[in-house]
C-alpha cells in the first residue's frame, strides 16, 4: 500500500508514506488506491482511498490536505485544513502537528522534505515546468521562513517517470538548452529524430543540489514502468484511455 523512505523514516517525529496504488477501493483504471481529487472516479471511492491514507498517518480524513496543482512554483503555507477551496499550488509547507501534507502525482516527481529539529516539513508535486520554474528552491525557501535550515533538510523523490520511459520532443529539448547549455547533459538519445529521452529525476536532483538541501534521495522509482504499483499519465496517454488514478505522497509532523 505505501513505499517508506528509511531517510525520512530516521527523522524523529515524523511520519510519512508514499501510497502506491494498491490497497483502495477504486476500480477499473483507478484501481485501486487512487487519491486524486481532480480524477473522475467515484467521489465515494476518493474519499474512502484518502481516508485510509489518513488513517495510515494518524491524522483524520480532512486533514489529510492536498492542492490544486498547475505546474507552478508556488507554495502555500498550511496551519489546517482547508476553509474553501483548495489553492492552486504545487507545494506546501508547515510547522502545525495534525495535519499532513499530500501531493498527488501520475509521473511528475514527488518530493517530501523534512526538517526535523525546526519541525518544519514540506511536500512538492514537480513535474518538468515546476523543476524547471523553481519550485524546489521556492519550497526550501519558504520552510526556512518557518525556522528550518537549508543545509539540515531531507528531501526525498518517490515515484516518478524515468528517463528510459520518458520521450520529449525538440521544442523541449530547445527550451532547457536556451536556459543552460549545461542542461543538455539530462537528454540522451531516442529512436525517434529530433527527439530525446529526458531524465526528470536526475534534473529535480541537481535542482535539489543547487537550493543547498543538506541530503537529497532518489528511491529510483518508475511510475510508467511498474504498472502493478504505480498510475502513469503517459501510460494512460500512450493507451488511450480517458483518464488516470493518482498516487499520493503525504508528510506529517507526529
Amino acid at each position: 500500500m505505501f513505499i517508506i523512505s528509511p531517510e525520512l523514516a530516521a527523522e524523529p517525529g515524523i511520519r510519512h508514506a508514499f501510497f502506491t496504488r494498491e490497497g483502495g477501493v477504486s476500480a477499473g483504471i483507478y484501481a485501486s488506491l487512487n487519491g486524486g481529487l481532480g480524477s473522475n472516479d467515484d467521489p465515494a471511492a476518493i474519499a474512502e482511498n484518502r481516508a485510509r491514507m489518513a488513517r495510515h498517518l494518524s491524522v483524520e480524513p480532512d486533514h489529510l490536505v492536498s492542492l490544486w496543482q498547475v505546474h507552478s512554483p508556488d507554495v502555500a503555507v498550511v496551519t489546517g485544513p482547508w476553509q474553501g477551496d483548495r489553492p492552486k499550488a504545487d507545494a506546501m509547507v508547515t510547522v502545525s502537528q495534525n495535519v499532513a501534507l499530500g501531493v498527488s502525482s501520475a509521473d511528475c516527481g514527488p518530493i517530501l522534505f523534512a526538517d526535523a529539529q525546526a519541525r518544519v516539513i514540506g511536500a512538492a508535486h514537480s513535474g518538468w515546468k515546476g523543476a524547471f520554474t523553481g519550485v524546489v528552491g521556492a519550497t526550501v525557501t519558504e520552510m526556512e521562513k518557518l525556522g528550518a535550515r537549508r543545509e539540515r533538510i531531507v528531501a526525498v523523490l518517490g515515484p516518478t517517470i524515468s528517463a528510459k520511459a520518458y520521450e520529449v520532443g525538440p521544442e523541449f529539448i530547445e527550451r532547457f538548452k536556451a536556459e543552460n547549455a549545461t542542461y543538455a547533459r539530462f537528454f540522451a538519445g531516442s529512436e525517434r529524430a529530433a527527439h530525446a529521452m529526458f531524465d526528470l529525476p536526475a534534473f529535480i536532483g541537481l535542482k535539489a543540489q543547487e537550493a543547498g538541501i543538506g541530503r537529497f534521495v532518489d528511491l529510483g522509482l518508475c511510475t510508467y514502468g511498474d504498472e502493478q504499483r504505480f498510475f502513469s499519465y503517459r501510460r494512460t496517454t500512450h493507451r488511450g484511455e480517458p483518464d488516470y488514478g493518482r498516487l499520493i505522497s503525504a508528510i506529517t509532523l507526529v
